[in-house]
């Protein structure tokens, strides 16, 4: 099942689901200007295109991204680093080497320590032998007190001068912004980390950001 974004066939084509980590390529897609379809995919989602996403992700992880030449990738940082390198003037990487510096640095840690937490908390399961719930709830606990400190100590090496990316917004304010809305990072963020929750208050009201965010996570109703 696909739905059309604002898109041709001869585009990017992005398998993921709502409220998923697709949000962060379609607006990297949208920042840089490129057209995309995306296609309803989950490995949690039994009505979606899973044999499609399997055929070209085997861990059926998304998002999942096919490029005009039809290459695949993974890996939501990865994305961002192939659109920020393939469509320069859109500033994702920056506008020097030293920005890029830090915005790979960026990607890769918030990859590295923080969304490789969001599979665990979501599926403790996998992570132990152990099937009893309390063993499960246990490392739900640890593992979420370590995704906030890890975004405890990624704002204070990352305060934002202005943005995250620089002088102007890019793909490490993009990742931060979707990773930091799971498993209460953005409550524990506005009590110990007021100054960058706010900033990432000011990167989510940017319009490419907005929009995606108004799409994945509707306004619930009054």
């Amino acid at each position: 099942m696909s739905v059309s974004s604002p898109a041709s066939d001869a585009g990017y084509v992005l398998y993921g689901t709502q409220g998923s980590g697709s949000s962060i390529v379609e607006i990297g897609l949208r920042w840089c200007g490129q057209a995309y379809r995306t296609v309803h995919a989950s490995s949690w989602e039994d009505a979606s295109a899973q044999e499609a996403l399997r055929a070209l992700n085997p861990l059926m992880q998304i998002p999942t991204l096919r490029t005009p030449e039809g290459e695949v990738l993974t890996e939501s940082g990865a994305i961002l680093m192939h659109l920020g390198l393939r469509f320069p003037a859109a500033g994702l990487l920056g506008d020097d080497e030293r920005q890029r510096d830090r915005v790979l640095r960026g990607l890769v840690y918030i990859a590295a320590n923080c969304y490789s937490c969001i599979s665990v908390i979501d599926y403790p399961g996998r992570y132990t032998t152990r099937t009893d719930k309390a063993d499960h709830d246990a490392i739900v606990a640890g593992t979420k007190a370590r995704l906030h400190h890890h975004w405890a100590l990624f704002a204070d090496m990352f305060p934002g001068d202005p943005w995250l990316s620089g002088a102007r917004p890019g793909a490490l304010d993009v990742m931060a912004v979707i990773v930091s809305k799971w498993s209460g990072s953005r409550k524990f963020l506005e009590e110990q980390r007021p100054a960058f929750f706010a900033l990432l208050q000011r990167i989510e009201a940017l319009p490419h950001v907005a929009e995606v965010c108004a799409k994945h996570w509707p306004p619930k109703p009054a």
